[in-house]
């Protein structure tokens, strides 16, 4: 029944409704029969809901020779560049840091810096009061003193043993032609007297040389001691190892230093200084992204705490996979010349693993995945629904790359396909293309 008939039909009954109704005794109203005023609620909602019906077909269409066509919204094959990133988070660390300790025992007799003061390398930032240092110059000055006594005793001595020895020599040699030329003339025992006498001077003239040769190196060692001495009266002196900023001073006017050395472990540090001009970010890299990490690639790090990203690089990984983790530690170097970033804060890191330029793309929901086979419903001839199995390539969160089956310009169906099949008449409706290609 159609709508105009249901129309006339009710305007009949309502007409017959609306005839004058009688009136009883006293001219009183006659109440109207609630069986016909059910009826008439009923017959409103009817035309009512009929009217809905029609207005409510957007997605079919029944005018003419279209009758029954289904709309289905399509995107347009297109190219773009597409890029998958992997978002890894770390914490900033200093490219190096560490904290001053002391070469040797004394009190803090003066402290030149402070928490967030900038040093530059070879400053001095701490000057030890070492008392016993002084005796131990003028000892190690008399020592010295002493060797180089010694030495001009043996050299004197090495001089007359040596001399000693010339004489005897030259008086055993007289001697020894004189019995020659002459046999009988000079007894033989006074020759070996006098030769023997060569032999012992000669002896002395060795041991003297030996006694000036120690005498050198008792000199010598007593030059370094007071060089070492020295050496150790200029660690006085805390000086900073290298250009940074001194994030903890540990000591004050007159505190006790301990010498810094491994059997000290109660030695106290005076000031610990970080290196932030160029940070450090320590990335857990998963194992399958491994393959992916290369030396000198360049990353985006995001710092939320200043709402900027900084540009940093791959320095350095450690070649292997933790097993605990199944991580593999990746070092980002980030150049901080103006100390903006602040070693502990938060960082992410867009790693990118893949990147296509020129991919030919389709929207994410116009693929219809069954296990490792993929296909799209395009529309051809117009109005002609073809289902077209595709090989898929890099996926991003809204689009998908085709490597083929469809191209560039063909129209795909996208959203739900549930009720459309190969075949199939339809009516496209194109929708905008989703926003960038990551």
């Amino acid at each position: 029944m159609s709508t105009s008939q249901i129309a006339l039909r009710s305007t009949s009954r309502w007409e017959r409704w609306n005839e004058p109704l009688p009136r009883g005794s006293g001219d009183l109203p006659v109440i109207l029969d609630p069986h016909r005023s059910i009826l008439v609620v009923l017959l409103a909602l009817t035309v009512c809901l009929s009217a809905a019906c029609q207005r409510g077909g957007a997605e079919t269409v029944e005018n003419g020779d279209n009758e029954g066509v289904v709309i289905v919204p399509v995107a347009r094959v297109g190219v773009r560049d597409l890029a998958n990133d992997v978002a890894l988070t770390a914490e900033f660390e200093p490219y190096q840091e560490v904290e001053v300790m002391a070469k040797i025992s004394g009190y803090v007799r003066a402290i030149s810096v402070d928490v967030g003061d900038r040093v530059r390398q070879g400053q001095v930032l701490a000057t030890l009061d070492v008392p016993e240092m002084q005796n131990e110059l003028a000892k190690a000055a008399a020592a010295i003193e002493q060797a180089d006594a010694e030495l001009a005793v043996a050299s004197g001595q090495v001089k007359r043993a040596h001399a000693a020895h010339e004489i005897a020599h030259l008086s055993h040699d007289r001697l020894k032609r004189a019995a020659e030329r002459e046999r009988g003339l000079v007894p033989q025992q006074q020759v070996d007297e006098v030769r023997a006498r060569d032999l012992g001077a000669e002896a002395e003239s060795a041991a003297a040389g030996s006694g000036l040769t120690a005498a050198e190196h008792r000199a010598r060692v007593s030059r370094a001691e007071e060089a070492r001495v020295r050496t150790l009266a200029q660690y006085a002196s805390i000086v900073a190892p290298f250009d940074g900023v001194v994030t903890k001073r540990y000591a004050n006017l007159g505190a006790m230093i301990q010498a810094g050395t491994a059997s000290q472990t109660q030695a106290m540090p005076v000031v610990r200084i970080s290196d932030s001009r160029r940070l450090r970010l320590i990335l857990p890299v998963p194992e399958r992204i491994v393959p992916h990490v290369h030396v000198g690639q360049s990353v985006a790090v995001q710092v939320p705490a200043l709402g900027r990203t900084f540009p940093g690089v791959i320095a350095r990984f450690s070649s292997r996979v933790q097993q605990a983790t199944r991580t593999m530690d990746t070092q980002v170097d980030v150049q901080n010349p103006d100390l903006v970033l602040v070693p502990g804060m938060y960082a992410q890191v867009d790693l990118r693993t893949e990147e296509k330029h020129g991919a030919v793309t389709v929207p994410l929901d116009a693929v219809e995945r069954t296990g490792d086979t993929a296909r799209v419903f395009t529309v051809v001839d117009g109005d002609l629904i073809r289902a077209t199995s595709v090989k898929l390539g890099i996926e991003t969160a809204q689009v998908v790359e085709v490597l083929s089956g469809v191209g560039v310009g063909e129209l795909v169906v996208v959203g739900r396909r549930s009720d459309i099949r190969d075949g199939q008449k339809v009516r496209p409706r194109p929708i905008d293309p989703a926003p960038g290609g990551r």
